[in-house]
Parts: C-alpha cells; sequence; structure tokens
C-alpha cells in the first residue's frame, strides 16, 4: 500500500515499516490480548523517491523528529489496528508535505504607528507614576 504525499510524491510500501505493539488506549479487555498500536517508520535519508533537495530539505525541517535519518510515527487512537494504520499513515502523509512545503512570505518590517508609539509611552508613564506611588516618602 504507497502512501501518497502529493501528486508528484508516493512513497512505495518497500520503504515503509510497521511495528505492531498492545496499545493501552480504548478497547477496554480487548486491549490487552491485542497489537493495535501501529508504529510506522521511513528512513528519509536512504529513500530513493526523493531528491537531494527535497532529502535535504526534509533532513533539516524534521531534524527533531528524526534518529538516525528514520521518521516514525506512531498511533493508538483506534481500537482496530487497521484504522490506526490509517491514521499512521495520513500522519506521515502530513508530516512529509509540510517538511517539503515552501516558506511563507518574509515579514515586511514596519514602523509603529504615531498613535501606537504615544499610547505606550503613555502607559508607562501611568505604569511608572503608580509604581512611584506605592514607594516610601523620601525624607530630605
Amino acid at each position: 500500500m504507497d502512501l501518497e504525499v502529493s501528486p508528484a510524491l508516493t512513497i512505495p510500501a518497500a520503504e515503509l515499516g510497521w511495528r505492531f505493539s498492545r496499545s493501552s488506549g480504548p478497547g477496554g479487555q480487548h486491549v490487552n490480548t491485542s497489537d493495535s498500536r501501529v508504529e510506522l517508520f521511513w528512513d528519509v535519508a536512504r529513500s530513493s523517491v526523493l531528491s537531494v533537495a527535497q532529502r535535504e530539505r526534509l533532513l533539516a525541517r524534521l531534524e527533531s523528529r528524526l534518529v538516525s535519518g528514520v521518521l516514525t510515527v506512531d498511533s493508538s487512537e483506534q481500537r482496530s489496528q487497521l484504522r490506526n494504520r490509517e491514521t499512521a499513515l495520513a500522519k506521515l502523509a502530513g508530516l512529509v508535505a509540510a517538511g517539503l512545503a515552501p516558506d511563507g512570505p518574509r515579514r515586511r518590517a514596519t514602523k509603529p504607528t504615531r498613535g501606537s508609539v504615544k499610547r505606550r509611552l503613555s502607559a508607562k508613564g501611568r505604569r511608572s507614576e503608580t509604581k512611584k506611588q506605592r514607594q516610601r516618602p523620601q525624607h530630605e
């Protein structure tokens, strides 16, 4: 079952790895007997479907989530293993799509308006006066 991240990028099933374990989530007594928790992992560093630029971008952007170049996603929200698999695939697709998305527009630096500067300075003055009132009177 290949994972389509975008029309231009599809991760083949051969590059995806699965691991199953017992979940602590919903399922009652059933949860103690079945391996419904799903871990999905994909080796970003060694993937054959990524271009060099895509690989570098993903490695840089998902750096905190990668362990030795492998991206791992887990899912245990659902009671059935099949639905947890679908959830894990959707999570992985979302992470990869977000990692490959272009940067947003840069913020344009602007000056604060004259009115906002005036309001800020008057609020500072009021705070200063309030704090001066809290002090003990000085004897000179």
